[in-house]
């Protein structure tokens, strides 16, 4: 079969498209994960929404490690629950997705609101077996990822931090400032107020 010519002074071989199929967990891993996808979709999806103790049971049955407290909706979607660490207060927000590959770890009071997506992993695009790379996400103590936010693979979201609505956070997030954009800049420091007694 003739090599398939790609933008670039590269010349890719057409058999090399047959390794991208292939999803770059061991057959332990994948055994794993059906079983989850199971559970998820028999008694964790459809649960009442207020039964979070219940999804919390669920998540730490597969390995999970969740605070007190913490809040996972039904309609969230972790990939590997045995990479979730979940500090107390925490929150995965409606429709959240953390695609664990890599660990995911949310400090106490972080929240991810709906349709925030959280991903661990990336695949090396130069190797034609098209590897998954896992890196760890790390959101801090009462950080916020607003709205439809991402957050790539490796990056740390600072303690206090918000990343804004639609923002794309592919680096770290310094502490106790506001990102928004694709990609994420500072827009400000966040400041907080005092609660008036």
């Amino acid at each position: 079969m003739a090599a398939l010519t790609w933008p670039g002074d590269r010349l890719v071989p057409a058999r090399v498209n047959r390794f991208h199929l292939a999803s770059g967990h061991s057959f332990a891993t994948l055994v794993r994960l059906t079983s989850w996808r199971v559970v998820w979709a028999i008694a964790f999806r459809w649960s009442p929404e207020f039964l979070h103790a219940w999804r919390r049971s669920l998540l730490r049955l597969f390995g999970a490690r969740i605070g007190r407290g913490s809040r996972i909706y039904p309609s969230a979607w972790v990939l590997a629950p045995w990479h979730l660490v979940m500090g107390d207060a925490s929150c995965l927000g409606r429709h959240a997705t953390c695609h664990s590959v890599g660990r995911v770890t949310l400090g106490d009071h972080a929240t991810v609101c709906q349709h925030g997506y959280l991903c661990a992993a990336s695949r090396d695009i130069e190797d034609p077996r098209f590897p998954l790379i896992p890196a760890p996400i790390t959101i801090g103590h009462s950080a916020w990822i607003a709205t439809g936010a991402f957050v790539g693979p490796g990056v740390v979201v600072g303690e206090g931090a918000v990343v804004g609505a639609r923002a794309c956070a592919f680096s770290e997030v310094p502490p106790w400032t506001v990102v928004v954009g694709n990609p994420a800049r500072i827009l400000k420091p966040r400041r907080l107020r005092a609660i008036a007694a």
